[in-house]
């Protein structure tokens, strides 16, 4: 497969409750709900992500590299008949992601460290992710979930996202992973906002996130769930 995607804009804001609930109100208005997202208006996210012994891709969000990238596994409320493996790279405040999807033995098989399948295997992002998990010795390093209430407007392709009890939870062979799951923030009712967008956020967006009083700045998720180790 190619990777045909560009890159995003991408800006993330640390807000709690009382801010959410003020933000989505005024975007209920203008924008229409994620048809992926189930009755109560949200969904389940579940990611696995990649990093070397050296944690590399920690050190490189904790120091602030301006460039940077991130493989991760992902799935959705437990759904194990769609789970992809994505590659996020980030530029400043530009962000882009080319994704494949794997199946739930493959994803065994990379938990285990079975990676042969890998080098010959019909998608290039998984080769790739194979030549560096034997060059840079990257591996499945920590479980990352969360809630998420995605938000949809059409101009600038927008997408607003409101990410709320994201925990952490220590790997192990298994696959889908279990263990015990801590809490990654010290406030548990503390969300991030998300705006995704791709040459222009429309003045209504803008508008909405200003009366908010909020501001701009860099939250990572992965970071945060790295916290115990």
């Amino acid at each position: 497969m190619g990777y045909k995607t560009r890159f995003r804009h991408e800006n993330k804001y640390v807000i709690d409750h009382g801010q959410y609930l003020c933000i989505r109100s005024r975007l209920k208005e203008v924008c229409r709900p994620d048809p992926h997202a189930g009755n109560d208006g949200t969904y389940l996210i579940r990611s696995i992500y990649f990093d070397n012994t050296d944690d590399k891709a920690l050190h490189e969000k904790i120091v602030g590299y301006a460039s940077r990238e991130k493989f991760r596994i992902r799935y959705y409320n437990d759904d194990l008949t769609y789970i992809t493996l994505e590659k996020k790279q980030k530029i400043g405040s530009m962000c882009k992601k080319v994704e494949c999807s794997l199946s739930k033995d493959e994803v065994c098989d990379i938990l285990t460290h079975d990676t042969d399948f890998m080098k010959d295997h019909r998608s290039d992002l998984v080769r790739e992710l194979y030549c560096d998990m034997r060059s840079q010795s990257l591996r499945p390093k920590v479980l990352v979930s969360y809630r998420r209430e995605p938000y949809i407007f059409g101009p600038g392709n927008v997408r607003v996202t409101f990410d709320s009890m994201i925990t952490t939870t220590a790997l192990s062979d298994d696959f889908p992973v279990k263990g015990h799951e801590l809490p990654a923030t010290d406030d548990p009712r503390q969300m991030i906002m998300e705006i995704k967008y791709d040459d222009y956020l429309p003045d209504i967006i803008k508008a909405i996130v200003n009366e908010g009083n909020i501001l701009q700045q860099s939250f990572s998720k992965y970071e945060a769930c790295r916290r115990y180790g």
